[in-house]
C-alpha cells in the first residue's frame, strides 16, 4: 500500500479550540491553551503517522481583525502567519465555537475564499450547547454558507468525534513519501516549547490582568546531565506591568516558575532549574525589528 501524506491547516478565530484540537489528536501538549483569545503567536506543526499516512497538522494564531489600538506589528504578524499557513495545503479545517457565528468568523471564512484545497467545517464545543435539537437546523444553515468537504460536530477537549474528523481528512493526503521521520511529532525545538509554556503558565495565572503586550524569550537553555539550566526573559511594555507579573514580594512571579518547572520536567524529561526575570522594553510589540529579534519572523 503506497503512502500518504499531507499539510492541514487548523484555522479560525481566536479562542475557538484550535490548539485544543491538535494537541487532542497528537495525545501530548504541543500548543499552549488559554481562555486568554490570541493564545497562539506562532505557526506551530503538530506530526501524527498512524501506518502509511502521516498527517502534518499546522495550528495557527487566531485571525482577527485590526483595529484601533491592536493594529501593531505583533497582532499584523499573527495574521500574517495563519494566513500564510494556507499555502500549499492539502486540506484546510475551519473551526466555530458551536452555533455562533461572529463578524470574525466571517473575516475567516473570507480569508478561505481563494483556497482551492478543501474545507472541513469543525463545529467544536458541541458539548456545552444546552438544546441539542438546534444542531442539526444550525449545521444546515451553516453548510450553506461554503461548499464544505465535510461539516463534523466536535468536542475537542474531549474528544467526542475527533476520530472522525481525522477521518475525514485522512480523505484528502495525498500519495506521498513521509517527509518526517515517523516518530517525530512538532518541527518545533525543545528551547520554543520552554518559552511558550512560560507563557501559558503567566496567561493562566494572570488572567485579565495580563498585559496584553507580553512575550518570553529563553536567554538560557543549557543540558547538564541530570538537569536542564533554563533562563527565560518575559518582557513587557511599562512599569506597571512589571510589577502585576512580579507580585507582592515576588510571589507572582515564584508561582509563575513553579508551575512553568513542573511541566517543563515533564515535556524535557530532566529536572529544570529555571531562572525567571522580567524586563521593561517599551514599544516591542510594534516594532518589526524587536520582534524579528524575538523570534516573531515569517522568513
Amino acid at each position: 500500500m503506497s503512502q500518504t501524506c499531507g499539510f492541514v491547516a487548523i484555522m479560525g478565530r481566536p479562542n475557538v479550540g484550535k490548539s485544543t484540537l491538535m494537541n487532542h489528536i497528537l495525545g501530548q501538549k504541543i500548543s499552549i491553551t488559554s481562555r486568554r483569545p490570541q493564545t497562539t503567536r506562532h505557526q506551530v506543526m503538530g506530526i501524527k503517522t498512524e501506518g502509511d499516512a502521516q498527517f502534518v497538522y499546522v495550528d495557527t494564531p487566531g485571525i482577527h481583525a485590526l483595529e484601533k489600538d491592536r493594529d501593531k506589528a505583533i497582532n499584523r504578524f499573527m495574521n500574517q502567519a495563519a494566513t500564510q499557513a494556507l499555502r500549499d495545503v492539502d486540506c484546510v479545517v475551519f473551526i466555530i465555537d458551536r452555533t455562533r457565528w461572529t463578524p470574525e468568523d466571517q473575516n475567516v471564512l473570507e480569508r478561505l475564499a481563494t483556497v482551492t484545497a478543501p474545507v472541513i467545517l469543525a463545529v467544536n464545543k458541541v458539548d456545552r450547547i444546552n438544546d441539542k435539537s438546534t444542531l442539526l437546523p444550525w449545521l444546515e444553515e451553516v453548510s450553506g454558507r461554503r461548499d464544505f468537504a465535510a461539516i463534523v460536530p466536535v468536542a475537542a477537549k474531549h474528544g467526542t468525534n475527533v476520530a472522525e474528523l481525522e477521518a475525514e481528512v485522512a480523505k484528502h493526503l495525498p500519495e506521498s513519501v513521509h517527509f518526517f521521520p515517523d516518530d517525530q511529532v512538532t518541527d518545533r525545538s525543545l528551547r520554543f516549547m520552554a518559552a511558550e509554556l512560560v507563557r501559558e503558565k503567566i496567561m493562566r495565572q494572570l488572567g485579565d490582568e495580563l498585559p496584553y503586550q507580553m512575550t518570553v524569550e529563553i536567554e538560557e537553555f543549557r543540558e547538564d546531565g541530570a538537569i536542564t539550566h533554563i533562563s527565560a526573559l518575559i518582557m513587557v511594555e511599562r512599569q506597571g506591568q512589571k510589577k502585576i507579573l512580579i507580585g507582592d514580594r515576588g510571589e507572582r512571579i515564584k508561582s509563575i516558575g513553579r508551575d512553568a518547572r513542573l511541566e517543563l520536567e515533564r515535556v524535557v524529561g530532566t529536572k529544570i532549574m529555571l531562572n525567571l526575570w522580567v524586563k521593561v522594553k517599551r514599544g516591542w510589540s510594534d516594532d518589526d525589528r524587536a520582534l524579528k529579534s524575538l523570534g516573531y519572523d515569517l522568513d
